[in-house]
């Protein structure tokens, strides 16, 4: 089988961090549906500093991120007290958010040359952004959604939780992290983790414990870095299990149901050997497939590697700025590039950021696709 020379974690651009505050429209939907008092959630994992520090509590929906807009803010209750229902008004927002931009953009439209031409253009560029800022609430809330499934609680705002200039995180979550990916792109995302952090992937607890010092604005582009890698390597997976089907499809269907059949027939004959020997296979293929994902990736040319690792939404870009916002920024002076402390923190931490960007990215890609299937997002 031939192999390819294999670079782990192409470089990503990361954008520039800014911080916007914006008016939010009123959410509509399901007014009549009856509501509990909203209570807050236990949480299930604890972000400790060092010892005989007291420890940081998470927020009611564990996330530094908390909704702006009148629709954020309602379906983050509906997400509390009427879970089973949260899919069903996120799709009635979208729509109502979609009828409330195209009838503001109808009325500009049917005053256009009047006096009053500037006043509903003024209302629908308004009304424009409005939505999308509601649209980011909606985006961040099922990524959330996403994390619980998994039930790992978004960590919260680092300066809450960072005590005497020592940071650590408990407990880890790389099991459930890692458990939402195939074979090949864990492979990957281990390798990103390796040079981001410096951490092997079979590092001893000794080593996982060891402690180190880092700036919070270079934590901050290590975190953004692997948002955008998590967002890359779900959009190359993808296209190589498409690319992978579609030249499947192409083989001798005959020819195949010919192998199928041989293959039962040995099992039959053979009983338990055949199922060793299918265990066997099963780990071949599985080495197969990392080979074959790397090999796949490193012969992109660097325009579908920008295609692929590029976020395609403009809301998608302004969530992952309001987003590391929350989570590193100063909020007085709203940025992140010009913190320069330096805290102490464990391998391990780092590694739990790193795993929870890159799901980030890779839950943003999903939600983004949904949204856009619903709601025309704008293009990046």
């Amino acid at each position: 089988m031939e192999r390819c020379l294999y670079h782990p974690s192409p470089t990503l651009a990361v954008p520039r961090l800014t911080y916007n505050l914006t008016v939010r429209p009123i959410s509509r939907f399901i007014s009549n549906l009856p509501r509990k008092p909203i209570s807050r959630i236990r949480p299930s994992n604890v972000v400790k500093a060092s010892a005989g520090a007291n420890h940081c509590e998470f927020s009611s929906l564990n996330s530094p991120l908390e909704p702006k807009s009148h629709v954020g803010r309602f379906l983050s209750g509906v997400l509390l007290n009427h879970r089973q229902m949260f899919h069903v008004a996120v799709s009635e927002e979208l729509k109502l958010l979609v009828d409330d931009r195209d009838a503001a953009v109808a009325r500009m439209a049917l005053t256009a040359g009047s006096d009053e031409d500037l006043l509903h253009r003024r209302i629908a560029q308004m009304k424009e952004h409005e939505c999308e800022i509601a649209v980011q609430d909606v985006m961040s809330l099922l990524i959330f959604y996403k994390f619980s499934e998994i039930r790992v609680p978004l960590v919260p705002k680092l300066s809450k939780c960072t005590y005497n200039g020592r940071l650590e995180i408990l407990p880890s979550k790389d099991w459930e992290l890692e458990s939402i990916y195939s074979v090949g792109i864990l492979d990957l995302i281990r390798e990103h983790v390796t040079s981001m952090t410096g951490l092997k992937a079979k590092s001893s607890v000794t080593e996982s414990w060891a402690t180190t010092e880092i700036q919070e604005f270079l934590l901050a582009r290590i975190y953004v870095a692997s948002i955008l890698y998590g967002y890359f390597l779900k959009s190359m997976s993808l296209r190589y299990h498409l690319e992978r089907s579609l030249s499947v499809a192409n083989h001798d269907d005959h020819r195949a149901a010919l192998t199928t059949r041989a293959y039962e027939i040995k099992d039959v004959i053979f009983g338990h050997m055949g199922n060793m020997q299918s265990v066997g296979q099963g780990l071949i293929k599985q080495e197969e497939e990392v080979e074959d994902i790397k090999c796949y990736m490193m012969g992109f040319n660097p325009g579908l590697f920008e295609r692929c690792a590029k976020l395609r939404s403009k809301e998608a870009v302004n969530l992952v700025e309001s987003y590391s916002m929350a989570l590193f920024g100063n909020e007085e002076s709203g940025l992140i590039e010009g913190n320069n402390n330096v805290i102490l923190t464990s391998f391990s931490t780092l590694k739990r950021l790193v795993l929870e960007a890159v799901a980030f990215g890779s839950f943003l890609w999903e939600t983004e696709d949904y949204i856009d299937s619903v709601y025309k997002l704008r293009d990046n």
